[in-house]
């Protein structure tokens, strides 16, 4: 029997999971001496880099004192908690790592609750212990508060605990600077323990999914029970408990980054079965003789939904390869096989679908992909799920923590009690203010933007789903109205230059619009049809030139979260693989007119 640890990293978004990991790597001569690794190795796609943030999770495995050590990197946001909930079933031990300043935040809760669930080992890691102002002992207690509030065993309640900064590289059992972080790596040996192996029969469940172009669909997950063999008729049985045979054609582990081909995977091993059709997260690989299913995994419902429609505009089909309904159908349904915590329901029309998902960001990311991928598609703006509970009109509500610096709390105070948040925690940090609060999730759809504009760009936010409560009431939206364009042109600087008293502008001269288009925001309440691609009327008195010399404001430029936050239920947002551009759904002004009437 192999000497295996399984072991997952989770945290809160941005505590230093994956840096974590690189110094793993790095500390077991992954790498040769010369070779170019670059930073945040394990956040392998292009999204995921750009954001800084890790949205799949991904396994890679060392070699230590003799001992392979499986390490499993998870995303630290809350819309992805799915994926932490499926990825937590292959360790067997955690290092839960929190931030020496920040301390516990919502999501350390959500996922430190599902380890603990699941029996898993915690280890506890305080990083970042040379940020100013870290407060090392502080968050122990509070990390032990925390274990004591989620009804651990005396056993989890007995974790070790060590401090240090994956940034620089080292980790000791005490506030105390060492040269690496060989005691992590001791302690992981010595607290983590081995795999549990069963007796009897083949068992794995699938808890993850790969791709690659030559062998197709790759099932992974933790072999449970028994051993698996290259070559051997396998069971795949669904939850239903109904099986199919399948021949494993190859068999891979994981080894450093990368994959190696295996002849036997023994039980308590991670690995990857190629020759399985037709297989989904949860199924369970079994003797084809007795197959006998795992319980199936329990994910946490969707609370917010969007319509995905073909791109109907003007400029359909100018800017990307896949345009039609089947695309997008073919796209989503695809996207469902790997992505646990999505589901998709046909509308009335057959041009669109909705997606639930877990929240906005789990949304844009699957929306960013696919404009990535060559899709066109026009998307709704957000909706939160109700629910009618014991007859009771129900909706979700999140646990909305901010810090914030002590000018500024008032204001912070004050956006979120506008819609319908209750403060419970106040406590001074160090300059800073730490404000929680239980808000419904449709308050959260816009507040991220409005709370950087009035703290000076200061606010630090993180939410995680708490329940369904009883319904609050009606949620102001957006406050001003938008400036919609009257034909379509390219917009021009005189044009643009004439109404800049009239707001803020989303394009900038020479952009391609048209009709029905939202091209700024109005400075008052209401909507504004303009004329933006008029031209200069040229006579020999006015030359042309002068038109250089216009001042004209720089535009506002939108990310494509901050766009569905910003829309409003009449409007739609247009994403190509290269615009995002925001527009109403009835894009002449007498059908708006007539919409309008029908709603009043």
């Amino acid at each position: 029997m192999q000497n295996i640890r399984n072991i997952a990293i989770i945290a809160h978004v941005d505590h230093g999971k994956t840096t974590l990991v690189d110094k793993i790597l790095h500390s077991t001569n992954v790498f040769r001496e010369n070779q170019e690794s670059g930073e945040l190795i394990m956040d392998n796609n292009d999204i995921e880099r750009e954001r800084g943030i890790t949205i799949f999770s991904k396994n890679a495995s060392v070699e230590y004192k003799g001992v392979k050590i499986n390490v499993i990197d998870t995303p630290g946001h809350a819309d992805f908690g799915g994926e932490v909930e499926r990825v937590l079933k292959m360790a067997d031990g955690v290092i839960l790592l929190v931030d020496a300043f920040e301390g516990p935040m919502p999501q350390t809760r959500f996922v430190l609750g599902k380890a603990l669930e699941l029996g898993l080992k915690p280890l506890v890691v305080i990083n970042k212990v040379d940020k100013e102002n870290c407060r090392p002992d502080e968050v122990h207690d509070k990390v032990f508060e925390l274990f004591f509030n989620l009804d651990a065993t005396e056993e989890q309640l007995d974790f070790p605990a060590f401090y240090g900064s994956s940034k620089q590289g080292w980790f000791n059992t005490e506030n105390v600077r060492t040269e690496d972080i060989i005691p992590l790596m001791d302690g992981i040996l010595e607290h983590v323990p081995a795999p549990k192996v069963n007796e009897g029969a083949l068992q794995m469940q699938i808890t993850s999914l790969d791709y690659s172009k030559f062998l197709g669909r790759i099932a992974v997950g933790k072999v449970t029970r028994g051993e698996i063999k290259e070559g051997d008729w396998i069971a795949l049985t669904k939850p239903d408990g109904s099986f199919k045979k399948h021949k494993i054609k190859e068999l891979y582990t994981f080894t450093g980054l990368g994959k190696v081909k295996a002849s036997v995977v023994k039980a308590g091993d991670i690995c990857a079965v190629v020759g399985i059709d037709g297989f989904q997260i949860g199924d369970t690989i079994a003797d084809p003789e007795n197959p006998e299913a795992l319980p199936i995994m329990h994910i946490d419902e969707p609370t917010m939904n969007m319509s995905f429609g073909i791109n109907n505009s003007p400029f359909f089909g100018k800017d990307g390869k896949f345009v039609t309904s089947r695309h997008l159908v073919d796209r989503l349904t695809d996207e469902l096989e790997r992505n646990l915590a999505l589901r998709v329901e046909p509308t009335e029309d057959s041009n669109t679908q909705l997606v639930y998902g877990r929240g906005i960001m789990h949304l844009s990311v699957l929306i960013e992909t696919m404009r990535r991928e060559g899709y066109e598609l026009t998307v709704g703006q957000p909706q939160v799920i109700f629910k009618e509970i014991d007859g009771v009109k129900c909706e979700p509500y999140e646990t909305l923590v901010i810090d914030v610096p002590d000018d500024y709390s008032s204001k912070a105070i004050d956006l979120v009690t506008q819609r319908k948040g209750d403060l419970l925690v106040m406590e001074a940090k160090e300059g800073m203010q730490h404000l929680e609060f239980e808000i419904p999730s449709r308050g959260l759809i816009g507040l991220r933007s409005l709370m950087l504009t009035n703290t000076a760009g200061e606010a630090v936010m993180a939410h995680n789903f708490l329940e369904y409560k009883p319904f609050k009431g009606a949620i102001a939206g957006r406050s001003a109205g938008v400036i919609i364009s009257k034909d379509q042109g390219t917009s021009t600087p005189y044009s643009i230059d004439k109404l800049q008293d009239r707001g803020k502008f989303f394009i900038a001269p020479g952009e391609e619009v048209y009709e029905g288009m939202i091209v700024g925001e109005h400075s008052r309440n209401n909507d504004l049809v303009v004329n933006v691609v008029e031209a200069k009327k040229l006579n020999n008195i006015r030359a042309s030139g002068k038109d250089d010399s216009t001042t004209i404001a720089p535009k506002i430029e939108m990310t494509l979260e901050e766009c569905m936050e910003y829309i409003q239920g009449d409007e739609c947002i247009e994403v190509t693989p290269n615009f995002i551009r925001l527009r109403k759904i009835h894009l002449k002004e007498n059908d708006r007119k007539r919409y309008e009437k029908t709603m009043g």
